[in-house]
């Protein structure tokens, strides 16, 4: 047997759950909420170069990302929300890799996450592919987040973050604590799955 032949017969991944979920393509039947959240509280953003006792992990991300989004828009609807937590979703098979490296590799990594992200789209009842306009407001809250985690966890200069994100969202103090304190695995992991719940379980909610 061939390289190439292994790789054809060996393109997924076995969940906890049990799913084996295919990188080429990947079924929504085979996405379980349970195996995201457990996968994103366990990699790292910034490769693991952020203060603090623990990792500061993707699942931790996406909930301030979730947060920044709601600062600047508290009505805005839960499907919306919901869109933003799931935004890094494909990173429980892919992991985080930083963006520098992500324009060396080009077009085969962000082809992958493509299908990845929209099978869980689908899986959860949103599009397969979000509106444009939905897509801004997404990626605006992600740079914003991106600034919190680069000048308090990653060691980035204020003048550093603001040229290469933009502007400080300006989170309310208790919330920016909250948020940028790494937590453990075990906690991320709770506390994406119970965001997770409340999202699904109150449409329209703005708390």
């Amino acid at each position: 047997m061939t390289v190439n032949q292994s790789l054809k017969e060996r393109v997924w991944q076995r969940m906890l759950s049990g799913r084996r979920l295919d990188l080429l393509a990947p079924s929504p039947l085979d996405v379980e909420i349970a195996d995201i959240a457990h996968g994103l509280a366990r990699v790292a953003r910034w490769n693991g170069q952020t203060s603090g006792t623990h990792i500061f992990s993707v699942a931790q991300h996406t909930l301030l990302v979730e947060a920044v989004m709601r600062q600047k828009n508290p009505r805005i609807d839960a499907r919306l929300r919901l869109a933003a937590l799931l935004h890094d979703a494909p990173e429980y098979v892919v992991g985080d890799m930083i963006s520098p490296f992500k324009a060396v590799i080009g077009e085969s990594y962000k082809s992958v996450e493509k299908r990845l992200l929209g099978a869980i789209h689908i899986r959860f009842g949103l599009p397969a592919v979000l509106d444009e306009s939905i897509e801004r407001q997404i990626k605006a809250a992600d740079r914003g987040a991106a600034y919190l985690e680069a000048t308090c966890l990653a060691g980035f200069t204020k003048a550093e973050a603001k040229r290469l994100f933009g502007n400080d969202p300006a989170l309310p103090a208790s919330v920016q604590d909250d948020y940028l304190t790494p937590w453990s695995a075990g906690k991320a992991e709770k506390r994406f799955l119970a965001r997770f719940e409340s999202l699904c379980g109150k449409p329209g909610a703005t708390s």
